[in-house]
């Protein structure tokens, strides 16, 4: 292992360059990732790399669910909780059925179960390709926070898929009632612990006296541990993982200080930064060593049968997408629906086209195990692991590479969104109001011979973004504090009030009231 860190340090820094690179010529780094670690691998004298199942699963997965999860909207997830649930359960359902069919039928020695394995392989696309693709093109709030909903959720219902295949493959058999129960253990007890656990780390931060750098590593320990906990008891580890992320995110106010807020999103935005490098890389680096495995089928077969499966992936996903629209515009008709206008032709086209695959299928694959409990080898193993990147490298040259053409070509609609700046400013002048009135209300006997808050109350007049760098007393830290608080609770409850509120605005101003509290430590 030490003989080989200088190849693993040259790795990171290597991965570093093309994320530089991939942001200056505006392609999504985890196409040059992949590409950059196929063509690494093929240099002589650079080591193997063999992917331990686990370490997908285990060390990359978790904190990855986690951090996307605190950075969701809860609101926006239940706007559009219909159709985000036909995507990560239906649609993923279909696209696994599909491709479950096609295999049994096309692919030599493939029973349905099989077909099963490896379409529950396959089905989830990627969250981390389709936002670092998204960061350079301009969509409608709608469809990024359809797509933020379904990462969420898709990863859990193609896994499931997978687990029940794979009983099947093991046992050759399938008893309906025992894999219901099953399923709904997973589901809901998955979700059961998640809360459970994340309510009792919510204690914890909250009574224990624990300060920002305690908090951040608390924080790094709750995904693993709920992961852990979860699959212990045969339930949902990543379903537990979601479940408590929103549960922490929608109360980080309750029981995380200002500064640990602060600290801890720049801590999470560069640990799952590398993380999701490392992954890409090792995409690319580990195809060779797959393609070595092969045996009863050539390499070209093993390419065609990719292909296939990817093509019917694609297709499966966009006929999908369209047949969801409509069910929309039929259910209107009957229930409430998060908007009724007409979404068009474009914005299926998108949502469909958004479905590169990555690291939930690289860890699916990598965890099928090499023998069966009777000791006889899991069939089809090496094909599986090699349509698998074959699909994963595909699906993000092609779709990829043209995700941001597409979106540009067609100038999807803004029919749902407002303009964020504007609704942001509208924001910052409410709540200047409030503080104002505030102010005037609860501390009006202090004010006339308060010359600090005096100052204060001219801050908030004329919005300015800071406090002079001087001096002031304990009392008017103690009154702007208590405004601070105040001023979080005011918008908390206007996020709650107004559903069509992009909540992202709501995190803007939080994160700035955060850096307010931090500068009165240094005044």
């Amino acid at each position: 292992m030490l003989d080989d860190f200088p190849f693993y340090l040259g790795l990171l820094i290597i991965i570093l360059l093309l994320i530089m690179l991939g942001n200056k010529i505006k392609i999504a780094y985890p196409v040059l990732l992949v590409l950059a670690g196929l063509v690494i691998s093929f240099i002589p004298g650079i080591p193997a790399i063999n992917i331990e199942p686990e370490l997908i699963f285990f060390i990359f997965l978790p904190p990855l669910l986690y951090e996307a999860a605190w950075t969701i909207s809860w609101k926006e997830l239940w706007r559009w909780r219909r159709i985000i649930t036909s995507f990560a359960f239906i649609v993923v359902f279909i696209s696994a059925l599909s491709v479950a069919l096609v295999a049994n039928y096309i692919i030599p020695g493939f029973s349905l179960a099989l077909g099963f394995v490896l379409g529950g392989i396959v089905s989830p696309p990627d969250a981390v390709s389709a936002g670092a693709i998204l960061k350079f093109v301009k969509v409608p709030k709608t469809i990024s926070s359809i797509l933020e909903g379904e990462s969420l959720l898709n990863d859990a219902s193609s896994l499931i898929i997978f687990r029940f295949a794979m009983i099947a493959v093991a046992t050759e058999q399938f008893i309906f009632y025992k894999a219901a129960m099953s399923f709904s253990w997973m589901i809901f007890g998955g979700v059961a612990i998640g809360l459970l656990i994340g309510w009792l780390f919510m204690k914890a931060h909250k009574y224990l006296p624990t300060d920002a750098n305690a908090d951040i590593v608390l924080s790094l320990l709750t995904p693993y541990i709920i992961y852990l906990a979860a699959e212990e008891v045969h339930s949902s580890g990543v379903l537990a993982v979601v479940s408590c992320g929103l549960l922490l995110s929608n109360n980080r106010h309750r029981f995380l200080s200002s500064r640990s807020r602060i600290q801890g999103v720049n801590v999470w935005e560069s640990l799952c930064f590398i993380l999701n490098g490392l992954v890409f890389m090792l995409i690319g680096l580990d195809l060779p060593q797959i393609t070595k495995g092969l045996e009863g089928v050539s390499l070209l077969t093993a390419i065609g049968y990719g292909v296939l499966i990817t093509v019917v992936l694609i297709v499966s996903r966009m006929i999908s997408s369209y047949g969801a629209v409509i069910v929309t515009l039929i259910a209107r008709n009957f229930i409430t629906v998060a908007d009724r206008r007409h979404p068009g032709y474009k914005t299926p086209f998108i949502l469909g086209w958004t479905g590169m695959r990555g690291v939930v299928s690289l860890a699916a694959a990598l965890s099928i195990p090499v023998y069966l409990n009777n000791g006889n080898g899991f069939p089809q193993r090496n094909l599986i692991l090699f349509i698998t990147f074959i699909v994963i490298l595909l699906t993000l040259l092609i779709q990829g590479l043209t995700l941001p053409y597409f979106i540009r070509k067609i100038k999807l609609p803004n029919i749902y969104d407002v303009p964020r700046e504007e609704a942001y400013h509208q924001i910052r002048q409410e709540l200047a109001e409030f503080a104002l009135h505030y102010l005037k209300t609860n501390y009006d006997g202090q004010v006339e011979n308060n010359t600090s808050l005096q100052h204060l109350i001219q801050k908030w007049e004329q919005h300015i973004k800071g406090i002079d760098d001087e001096s002031i007393s304990q009392d008017l830290k103690h009154i702007y504090l208590d405004l601070l608080n105040q001023q979080r609770q005011w918008l908390i409850n206007r996020n709650k009030e107004d559903q069509t509120l992009d909540e992202s605005i709501i995190r803007r101003q939080m994160h700035y009231l955060d850096i307010e509290e931090e500068k009165l430590r240094y005044l």
